[in-house]
């Protein structure tokens, strides 16, 4: 029963120190703290429940974060959670259309994280009082409820409200049997937790030869800095696990677009299956233009773990930009636009491989993914969901990985909320882990 009135909205600036090791290092973000703006709602029902969102940084400028969550507190703080859920997509819009607010986005940048994490908050506040995970609660729901949910503003040209009703009426044929599935096989993952850039040769060989051994059979490596360098790791990567295994690469966006055509036809010879962010986020038509170039090479693209928003999807849907769409649970406006993409992914026939790793995005991104493959997709044909091996010690309810696969979470919630210890711990500046950092001559 969905009840109480939000009585309290706190936000911590979670970091943890992961540039010390190299990790998480690509061709653009050479030196990440992997870190999170941490929200939590409390609210005046007996039950006791806590929302908890996030949303996902790389130190520097979580700060402004911070700020941004504070500066939409007013739109939450005193608001009845039954009423939220009543009229979702009119609060998304409240969030999102700050008549102030919204000059500094709209519906992008740091204000749309600022409004992840905090919805975050709301939808694992509604699935705890369920007591659900979040994944079955939006299974559960009636196909026009979730609809209430979603905000189809500027999108209806390629998905209208009606059409979106009938991809969830026509899942419901085989939905309980996938539903039934998931707990035996789980959902498909690859690893992208062996080849960051700052890694050495030896570490590469290291941890490709020990994902082996743990079922993995996807892997991707990171690309970009150098071409000579990428072909040599490639070599290694290939040669570790196999050519029989499929291989993807990143480059972060570090590209212009003749440099993606030309690098990714030198990197063509290790038959990656697709190469994730050639080139700027924003540049739709430049995407297309490599999607294009790379067809007879057979080297597909994907994008979208910083598309700022539902429109940008929209566009690289219509122009025939990607083959692989990347959906990210923090950067998009939480789980309600997230939404609206699985629906236009589906009506485009396109396989959504979502973005995750980073602080908490495995842990969030499973339920999207796992309600995509029961209610929306119906399918695992090219579909598979990134996973890193870090930091899921720090959370409350951390993914369980079997089989090289997500398995269901079971815990009440959407899997936001982290240990009281390591929080106290890596907030910044003051936690124990960042004064002993921030000592002369240590960090």
């Amino acid at each position: 029963m969905v009840c109480g009135r939000i009585a309290r909205l706190s936000v911590r600036d979670v970091r943890f120190p992961t540039s010390l090791g190299g990790h998480g290092s690509d061709a653009m973000h050479t030196d990440p703290d992997y870190s999170a703006a941490y929200v939590i709602l409390e609210t005046d029902a007996e039950d006791g429940h806590k929302g908890y969102g996030i949303t996902f940084t790389l130190g520097r400028g979580t700060e402004v974060v911070v700020c941004a969550v504070n500066a939409l507190a007013h739109h939450v703080l005193n608001k009845d959670l039954r009423d939220i859920v009543g009229d979702f997509r009119g609060f998304y819009r409240q969030l999102t259309s700050d008549g102030q607010l919204r000059w500094i986005g709209p519906e992008k940048g740091v204000v749309h994280l600022a409004t992840a994490a905090i919805l975050n908050a709301v939808w694992d506040l509604w699935a705890k009082q369920e007591g659900k995970p979040l994944w079955k609660l939006l299974v559960d729901v009636d196909p026009r409820m979730l609809l209430s949910c979603i905000d189809l503003r500027y999108i209806t040209d390629v998905l209208t409200e009606e059409e979106a009703y009938e991809i969830l009426q026509k899942c419901q044929v085989g939905k309980k049997e996938r539903e039934e599935q998931m707990p035996t096989h789980g959902y498909p993952a690859y690893t992208t937790s062996c080849a960051w850039l700052g890694y050495s040769d030896d570490m590469l060989k290291q941890l490709c030869t020990k994902a082996l051994k743990d079922g993995w059979t996807r892997f991707k490596i990171k690309v970009g800095a150098d071409l000579q360098d990428d072909i040599r790791r490639c070599r290694i990567i290939i040669n570790t696990i196999g050519p029989e295994k499929t291989l993807m690469m990143d480059a972060n966006q570090c590209w212009d677009v003749p440099e993606a055509v030309r690098w990714m036809s030198k990197l063509a010879e290790f038959k990656p299956l697709w190469i994730e962010e050639p080139t700027s986020p924003d540049d739709i038509l430049g995407h297309a233009t490599i999607s294009k170039a790379l067809v007879p090479l057979g080297i597909g693209v994907a994008t979208g773990e910083q598309c700022h928003n539902r429109v940008i999807f929209k566009q690289l849907l219509q122009a025939k930009a990607l083959q692989f769409l990347q959906i990210d649970s923090c950067r998009l406006g939480s789980v309600n636009e997230n939404l609206s993409v699985l629906l236009m992914a589906k009506m485009f026939e396109i396989p959504v491989c979502p973005h995750a790793g980073g602080v908490g995005l495995c842990e969030l991104v499973q339920h999207l993914i796992i309600f995509d493959f029961i209610s929306v997709s119906a399918s695992l044909k090219n579909r598979m969901c990134e996973y890193v091996d870090r930091l899921h010690e720090h959370f409350k309810y951390p993914v369980i990985i079997k089989n090289a696969s997500y398995m269901p979470p079971q815990d009440a919630g959407y899997s936001t909320e982290m240990k009281k210890e390591s929080v106290e711990k890596h907030q910044y500046p003051d936690g124990e882990v960042w004064k002993k950092l921030l000592a002369p001559q240590v960090y």
